[in-house]
């Protein structure tokens, strides 16, 4: 029988309702999603086999691989899906040898059927997508952060946990408590991460990347992991080959370590969104690290090249090995521009600015809180989250663009990439648009605010601090339940609300922590200024 499709875990969700049909808004099938859901249903049932059984490292790095597959924009490829659910099953028969045989089945241990939850009473179907959504994302961070050798051990259990909670028959006020410990023990995983990318690349630095493709074989690196980034750069060295970073991939380029190959030149294009158009005839090779790969469009799919989780049919894939010789080959081949080629940003910069991550930004605390206490500065915005394709996007630039002189606007991830290349200027020497990195950076933003709010001697909602987010997929989910987890309100949240968001829910999150939908750029500026 075929499957029934339905998705409605990114934000660009068809009819801000749910996927319903034979592909969704991202491009993937029904039959990948059913794949999908099938992956999902098997990692829950070999969570709950680890409830009474010992697990392993192995059983833990599969659970997260398995989580981290499943959001979107990663894997298009049925066949690696199916190796996928293949692989949960054997560590689940290794954890419960015979399970699947046993002639009297308990079924504790089974595949979920994940129609129990798309099919259940709204709210606890909104409540189990927060928590499945928000794992999802956070199985990214602790992805790139065990890549680097860090883990830990309350992030790891919590996986079992929340994917055991999943296929139990719940009520809401057994749920909730569960949706908020996603964001808390995200709050640990995301810090984590900075600690695993800042002790092996060092603290980031505010650096200038220019948008200039020079003449000659280049590769493209795009997607979120930075080791991948490093071990490229050693690959390519000495062999007349430049690299440039592309949407998630720019804050690279403050991190020491990285600073010092040469060839890591600059960022090619904007955001992920984008690269159909910017990828269309160039004339280099496009290696994708993480997520934010989009179906790919013909006049380039012979230079797409996956690794790590990220897979497409019939894309070569640079496994395990770490063996970037075929890219390389490629970068050859192509040759590049043959003159240098400039480029600008979305607003015709010609450069962007990034590294203003908790260390620097902290480095200068006393004289950022000296310029709010003599005027100088008056507001902070958080302007930053998930790019998209959706209408409405431009928001976010024209609310950069008419934000106050007398404001700093902080901003990470690739929703920046709208207004990045714009000049603001400065403020007591500061500069009024600070990129604190990529949506693993999170952690910076919500490092900087505490901070300032013990500088400050109050709470974070009393600082004039604004948060003005977009979202669009799965980590955007997680980071957005550590910032509840904090008791941060009043979040202006866009360009649409959570279609997974039922009213009873949405109901209880205006209720406790204020959060509400962007309007337009003027309104917004005027309630939160109180002009």
């Amino acid at each position: 029988m075929e499957h029934k499709m339905f998705c409605f875990q990114c934000e660009q969700t068809a009819g801000c309702s749910g996927c319903t049909g034979n592909a969704g808004v991202c491009g993937k099938s029904s039959a990948t999603a059913a794949l999908q859901d099938e992956l999902t249903g098997a990692l829950i049932g070999l969570a709950k086999a680890c409830g009474n059984n010992p697990r392993t490292e192995d059983t833990t790095h599969i659970l997260i691989e398995g989580l981290f597959t499943t959001i979107t924009n990663v894997n298009f490829n049925d066949e690696t899906l199916r190796e996928m659910i293949a692989k949960v099953h054997a560590e689940k028969e290794r954890v419960v040898p015979n399970c699947a045989t046993c002639a009297s089945p308990c079924g504790n241990t089974s595949d979920y059927d994940m129609k129990e939850i798309w099919e259940a009473d709204e709210d606890i179907r909104s409540l189990k997508s927060l928590i499945l959504f928000g794992i999802r994302g956070m199985a990214a961070y602790a992805y790139h952060a065990a890549v680097l050798g860090y883990e830990d051990e309350t992030v790891n259990a919590f996986f079992y946990k929340a994917l055991s909670f999943l296929g139990f028959d719940l009520e809401m006020g057994d749920l909730l408590p569960v949706v908020l410990e996603v964001g808390e023990v995200n709050l640990k995983c995301m810090e984590l991460l900075d600690r695993a990318n800042t002790e092996t690349f060092g603290n980031p630095k505010p650096t200038k990347v220019p948008l200039t493709v020079e003449k000659g074989p280049f590769i493209i690196i795009t997607g979120h992991d930075l080791y991948d980034l490093k071990l490229l750069l050693e690959q390519t060295k000495d062999k007349g080959i430049n690299v440039y970073t592309h949407g998630e991939m720019l804050p690279a380029h403050a991190y020491p370590l990285l600073k010092q190959y040469p060839h890591l030149k600059g960022n090619f294009g904007t955001a992920w969104q984008n690269q159909q158009k910017e990828f269309d005839g160039v004339p280099a090779p496009i290696l994708y690290t993480t997520n934010c790969l989009m179906p790919v469009k013909e006049s380039y799919r012979d230079r797409v090249f996956t690794t790590e989780v990220v897979s497409y049919p019939q894309m070569v894939h640079i496994g395990a090995d770490k063996d970037f010789t075929p890219v390389i080959e490629k970068a050859l081949e192509l040759g590049g521009y043959k003159e240098d080629t400039e480029f600008t940003g979305i607003n015709g910069g010609k450069e962007v600015m990034t590294g203003f991550a908790h260390g620097t930004v902290l480095s200068v605390a006393d004289q950022v809180v000296d310029a709010v206490k003599s005027g100088a500065i008056r507001h902070f915005f958080l302007v930053g989250g998930c790019d998209g394709a959706r209408p409405g996007r431009n928001y976010y630039t024209e609310f950069v663009k008419q934000t106050p002189k007398d404001s700093v606007i902080l901003t990470l991830a690739c929703g920046k990439y709208r207004f990045n290349d714009l000049d603001l200027g400065e403020i007591s020497g500061l500069p009024r648009l600070m990129d604190m990195g990529q949506c693993n950076d999170a952690y910076s933003a919500i490092k900087v605010a505490v901070a300032l709010a013990e500088a400050f001697g109050c709470s974070v909602n009393e600082l004039p601090l604004s948060m003005v987010l977009s979202w669009y997929e799965q980590k955007a989910v997680c980071i957005l339940l550590t910032l509840l987890h904090l008791g941060i309100q009043n979040i202006k949240l866009g360009p649409t609300l959570p279609a997974f968001i039922s009213p009873n829910v949405l109901a209880y999150l205006v209720e406790h922590y204020h959060i509400a939908p962007i309007t337009t750029p003027e309104a917004d500026l005027k309630e939160i200024l109180g002009a």
